[in-house]
């Protein structure tokens, strides 16, 4: 079954993030793409947030494992958000008789509108940072 996996670096953009997150999720619910196309996000924050502010690190892990709740970071405050580093990992795992579907959304997907915006990578099943990126994606929640 070939596989790509795109990395969006989306830096400290949240809500590029999200309208990338809300685009996805649209294409599976309206292409019936289910298991198809997965989605998932990494979140890391600077050091220097974790020194200013004593429990702001501590919501923020908590905040991380849903990736779906902006709300919940967005109370915190201005400064945690602009610090953080957003990657959006969206994996393609069609069937080998859907290649032709598969070839069509890598195309397609780094020219829409939020990814457009993002510093993107796109790795495929052959390539040498697949397992090690393939096993970060399956790591992330």
């Amino acid at each position: 079954m070939p596989q790509s996996i795109f990395v969006f670096d989306f830096g400290s953009n949240e809500a590029a993030a999200q309208q990338a997150r809300h685009k996805v999720d649209a294409w599976k619910q309206g292409f019936r793409l289910g298991d198809k196309m997965q989605l998932k996000f990494e979140r890391t924050d600077s050091a220097g947030t974790e020194e200013e502010s004593g429990a702001d690190p501590r919501k923020a892990a908590r905040a991380k494992p849903a990736g779906k709740k902006p709300a919940v970071r967005k109370g915190d405050g201005n400064k945690a958000d602009d610090s953080g580093n957003i990657r959006l990992f969206v994996r393609l795992a069609f069937s080998d008789h859907e290649k032709l579907s598969h070839q069509r959304w890598l195309d397609r997907i780094p020219t829409e509108e939020p990814f457009k915006s993002a510093k993107a990578q796109t790795i495929r099943t052959g390539d040498p940072e697949f397992p090690q990126t393939a096993e970060l994606f399956d790591s992330l929640e």
